[in-house]
């Protein structure tokens, strides 16, 4: 398991990975003079953090005030809910339900040598292919109710050390909903870490942004990953992008019962993976254009609990697309977002490889549209998302079963960023 900015998408956050890394917060950089004692502090024109992709922005004019030996402090925030139905809905899952996706509250510090950044509340974390958590659920199952938390100590404008609770420097996409072109996260996104605990370097010099993390992987607790993204802005419109990452001692922490190990913030076999991202964004109004590349490898282990007797590879590539409808058109506000998905896996049941998929040798793909409209802070979209797989392994796949090779949702998001 995861851009308001110029270069919107993964890209963006890459860019500015001297102040937070590709998940992780892009801390903005503050020109303004300190206020005086009891004056709030300037608002900037744009926050950003937490990194959005598009086509949602973030309030322009968020909340500021002075906390005194804290700084000046800006607060923002999300309020959502969606509804959702699905077919083939996994064991304890509803065909249809209503949930809140976001009630979080972020205060942040952006400018200085010391700086720090706090999420709290409650969300979910819809994605394809997976079962469903509500609120409570997926708010105690995977970072609790403060999933991102973090100081940096940023001595110049090029070099920042950041620690506690981060989000990943792997992928394409972001953690949360609202972050996102798309309600849900992908099937790629499933094989990637999403918020780790540990330590995180960065580093800027023009056209170049490099982070280095060492941290715990997929939530687990043992310190045993290296992370690292590096990023090439070739100009305003297009970025190039490595990332990588890997557990460099097997760690047995696993948090899931579920036959493919996805749904919950450690998942076995992943947690002991090595992943690769080759990441390209074009942005340009109205068009960001981001297509990705996603290799990971879990070796074999025969010891319990990994009981695999080969090693397991996934091969998966993206892109996310999103026109967003210009002012002087006759849909302003309105943004079409558009994702596809194809991801393999290698190994067979025969030969005793993990399950990364469906299941040992499966595949899948996927094809998600949400259409979007935002006026002001407040937003609303709608959803159509649909998964297929193919070389499957019953008890491994998609349904009440774990037997179906397909899964169709619509699911209508709207709230508030403020």
């Amino acid at each position: 398991m995861k851009n308001i900015n110029n270069s919107i998408v993964i890209s963006a956050a890459l860019v500015s990975v001297l102040v937070g890394g590709i998940h992780g917060p892009a801390w903005a950089e503050e020109t303004a003079e300190q206020p005086a004692a009891g004056e709030k502090p300037a608002a900037p024109t744009a926050l950003t953090t937490p990194p959005l992709t598009g086509p949602l922005t973030g309030n322009p004019n968020p909340i500021s005030f002075d906390a005194g030996p804290l700084g000046p402090v800006y607060l923002t925030g999300i309020v959502s809910g969606l509804g959702l139905w699905q077919n083939n809905p996994f064991p304890g899952d509803q065909r249809s339900l209503a949930s809140l996706s976001n009630g979080q509250f972020i205060f942040q510090k952006t400018d200085g040598l010391l700086q720090y950044y706090v999420q709290a509340g409650a969300y979910t974390i819809p994605a394809l292919g997976t079962p469903y958590f509500n609120t409570p659920k997926a708010t105690g199952d995977f970072f609790s109710a403060l999933p991102v938390a973090n100081l940096k100590l940023a001595p110049t404008d090029a070099l920042s050390i950041q620690g506690g609770k981060l989000p990943t420097l792997i992928g394409a996409e972001y953690t949360f909903t609202f972050q996102n072109m798309n309600i849900e996260r992908g099937l790629l996104w499933n094989q990637e870490p999403a918020v780790s605990r540990g330590a995180q370097l960065n580093y800027s010099v023009d056209p170049l942004a490099f982070s280095f993390s060492w941290n715990d992987g997929f939530y687990s607790n043992r310190f045993t990953w290296l992370t690292g993204s590096l990023a090439y802005t070739l100009n305003k419109e297009n970025t190039f992008t490595i990332a990588a990452g890997g557990n460099f001692a097997h760690s047995t922490k696993v948090t899931t019962t579920t036959p493919f190990n996805l749904t919950t913030a450690t998942p076995l076999f992943q947690n002991n993976e090595t992943i690769l991202n080759v990441i390209y964004t074009y942005n340009s109004a109205p068009w960001t254009i981001t297509p990705y590349f996603q290799y990971t490898n879990v070796p074999g282990n025969s010891s319990p609990p990994f009981n695999t007797f080969s090693s397991a590879s996934t091969y998966g590539g993206a892109i996310l697309a999103n026109y967003s409808f210009p002012d002087d058109s006759p849909l302003p506000g309105f943004s079409l977002p558009l994702r596809f998905e194809y991801i393999s896996s290698t190994g067979s049941l025969a030969s005793g490889a993990p399950s990364l998929i469906y299941g040992p040798g499966s595949s899948a793909w996927s094809i998600t549209l949400t259409p979007t409209y935002q006026y002001g802070i407040y937003f609303a979209r709608a959803e159509f998302s649909h998964v297929g797989t193919s070389s499957t392994t019953p008890g491994f796949a998609l349904g009440p079963t774990f037997g179906n090779t397909t899964q169709t949702r619509f699911l209508f998001e709207t709230g508030v960023l403020f």
